[in-house]
């Protein structure tokens, strides 16, 4: 199954890096390294930059910020680092970091090596080269819903996991914050859901359902699996927004992104990953299955769910805006004040729904 292993590309010219500075600061911390490497780039997020490092023999994946993002902002790569430092004794998806460079000289900004994972990615669907039918796409899943399980179960009172977040009262600070964000994202034309926002404030839950690690972007195109058994999950991605936070919350941002068979085409079109494929659990089971797995209660979702979505929508809004203003001019982003609005329109479904 080769041929499915997710492949990097051919180096952006506006994504390039001093290659030569790179390997003169890895030889000088890691073992074993020859020759100068190739680079190539990964297609995968829309944020921080992933690549390929080839020596001989040898293969490593850097991920630094884009161009012009500063240490501080969103795009911190030294804490995603450290993160998975921290947790990779407690829970083994999470790649080898080998090297972290804190000296912003070497390429303009900070950034971080690990191994690399090789294996298959599945984006918006699932290629018919891995032989998955109905059956064991199922199985697939719910194996996809154990690793989340798991790292809900990690065990936080190890000193090296405390400092990942401020732990109770998450749901709180999180409906505050993003409220503010998307309050602050707004352009003309916006849609205020204020209405959103007072239910969101009005019906949290009071308290947290714990304290666990949460990944805060957990979908299939931040697992890696097995390029001999892709019913076998042997990595987990893009740690940048893990924190220490409340379960369901995680499961609720999960859930934001998946879109089943029976979605409405317009919410089809945001589909980034092949949870709509035959096999796949729908939405309500997905709920009912991690339930049964971790004994929290998830009968009353539906906050979880409106959260989710609601996140979705802001992130969402931050980049039309930032297209408004001439920040970015893909023209892609045309359209995603339109998409804010449809999201907030399930939004109030959800809530409609909730009040029969």
């Amino acid at each position: 199954m080769s041929d499915t292993l997710d492949q990097a590309r051919t180096l952006r010219e506006e994504d390039a890096f001093d290659i030569a500075g790179v390997d003169a600061f890895l030889k000088q911390h890691l073992e074993g390294l020859h020759g100068v490497p190739t680079v190539a780039q990964f297609s995968g997020g829309a944020s921080n930059l992933t690549y390929l490092l080839n020596y001989p023999g040898r293969e490593l994946v850097l991920r630094r910020p884009p161009a012009g993002a500063k240490a501080k902002s969103a795009h911190d790569m030294l804490r995603e680092a450290q993160v998975m430092a921290a947790l990779k004794p407690h829970y083994p998806y999470v790649p080898g970091i080998l090297a972290i460079c804190d000296d912003a000289a070497v390429i303009g900004q900070h950034f971080y090596v690990m191994e690399r994972l090789r294996g298959s990615i599945l984006r918006r669907d699932v290629p018919p080269e891995l032989g998955l039918d109905a059956e064991r796409t199922r199985q697939l899943c719910t194996a996809f819903i154990d690793r989340l399980v798991e790292l809900h179960q990690v065990d936080t009172a190890s000193p090296a996991l405390q400092h990942l977040g401020k732990g109770e009262g998450y749901i709180a600070r999180q409906v505050v914050g993003w409220s503010e964000r998307w309050r602050q994202a707004a352009t003309e034309g916006t849609d205020p859901c204020e209405d959103v926002l007072a239910w969101l404030a009005e019906t949290r839950p009071a308290h947290d359902n714990a304290t666990c690690v949460i990944h805060n972007d957990y979908r299939f195109d931040n697992v890696v699996l097995d390029p001999h058994e892709p019913l076998h999950i042997i990595g987990v991605l893009d740690w940048e927004m893990a924190t220490l936070g409340d379960p369901l919350m995680d499961l609720g941002g999960a859930l934001a992104y998946w879109v089943q068979a029976d979605d409405d085409a317009v919410f089809q079109s945001f589909r980034r990953q092949p949870s709509n494929a035959p096999g796949m659990l729908t939405r309500c089971e997905v709920i009912d299955y991690y339930g049964a797995r971790t004994g929290w209660s998830v009968d009353n979702f539906d906050f979880y769910e409106v959260f989710g979505l609601f996140r979705l929508m802001v992130i969402i809004q931050q980049i039309y805006r930032r297209f408004v203003l001439g920040q970015t001019t893909r023209a892609q982003f045309a359209g995603f004040g339109d998409a804010a609005r449809y999201i907030g329109a399930r939004c109030r479904g959800v809530i409609a729904r909730s009040a029969l």
